[in-house]
């Protein structure tokens, strides 16, 4: 067996991608994507009628230029789940636009309308998609709230044990901490050039969460995102899920060797961790004190909305070309 066929059979596999072709070849579980990766693919040739679709969708709903924007980009981002839909058995994230991460009723609206657009294609999205949210302490309310209506999210943007522990505590269905950011900040803050896979701080953030949720009986799904290189995602084998990109997806494919699981939650359900708390003040605190977190939250938000707006431009684009 390959690296990623012995990861899967204790890991639920995610192809973090917007690729089709990357999706059908790795066969995962389930799919994520972002504004980042619906940039990339909305500009091959071969994606074009899902932005052309999604173009005259925003003009058909009329209003202001503002609003017809904002259906073309919840169109497209459900057109690209939809086709993602037809490749995986379970479920796709879909993004909610990060310029509202720190409006929780806006968040809860942008939702709602995307559940919309997948119910009028005949998605049923409570069984099939995750919403992806940032991980704010708005972000985390608005989750919430959609979680105690039967909607599963996927908090994003997550850099700190105080988000970990707050999304758990709102019932959120998954959590995706990034382990490759984590590494790049420290990185950078300790003129490293690397760590031993044990010693990354990403790959110790992630085990900690994991291991918290597993004492102390959390249903909420860990799922390591955001990977540098395999060595990373190898040593969270066992993790609930792990979302992977399609280039360490296929250098785990051609690789042979033994994978041993690092995380077991029966394990964990032993160790002796104290249980833990935030309210908002805490938790507002706690990311505070967290310099990394703090700066990879804010810097994460600022990326995702950039390329939000890139997409936006270039979907303006083709449609004044139609």
């Amino acid at each position: 067996m390959s690296k990623l066929d012995q990861l899967k059979t204790m890991t639920t596999v995610v192809a973090d991608t917007g690729d089709f072709d990357s999706i059908a070849e790795y066969k995962p579980q389930d799919a994520t994507t972002n504004p980042s990766l619906l940039y990339k693919a909305a500009q091959l040739p071969q994606y074009r009628h899902l932005v052309e679709d999604a173009v005259a969708f925003g003009q058909e709903r009329g209003g202001s230029t503002l609003e017809q924007a904002r259906w073309t980009m919840d169109k497209l981002a459900v057109n690209f789940g939809a086709e993602i839909l037809k490749i995986v058995p379970g479920r796709v994230s879909t993004e909610i636009d990060a310029r509202l991460s720190f409006d929780t009723e806006g968040t809860i609206a942008r939702c709602e309308g995307l559940i919309e657009l997948y119910q009028d294609i005949g998605v049923d999205p409570r069984e099939r998609v995750l919403f992806k949210i940032a991980s704010t302490w708005e972000g985390i309310r608005a989750a919430e709230q959609l979680q105690n209506r039967g909607i599963h999210c996927n908090l994003t943007l997550l850099f700190s044990f105080p988000q970990a522990l707050a999304c758990a505590d709102a019932g959120v269905t998954l959590i995706s901490p990034f382990v490759g950011r984590i590494l790049d900040w420290y990185k950078n803050a300790e003129n490293v050039s690397g760590y031993p896979a044990d010693e990354d701080p990403g790959v110790k953030s992630v085990t900690e969460i994991f291991n918290y949720y597993k004492r102390h009986g959390y249903g909420t799904i860990v799922m390591g995102a955001s990977f540098r290189n395999v060595d990373e995602i190898l040593e969270l084998a066992g993790c609930d899920y792990l979302t992977i990109a399609p280039k360490l997806l296929a250098e785990l494919a051609e690789s042979d060797g033994d994978v041993p699981r690092k995380l077991d939650p029966d394990a964990a359900a032993a160790m002796d961790i104290p249980e833990q708390h935030f309210d908002e003040r805490a938790f507002r605190w706690g990311l505070n004190e967290d310099a990394m977190a703090t700066e990879k939250l804010a810097e994460g938000i600022r990326l995702f909305a950039g390329d939000t707006r890139k997409l936006e431009a270039f979907a303006h684009e083709i449609c004044r070309n139609c």
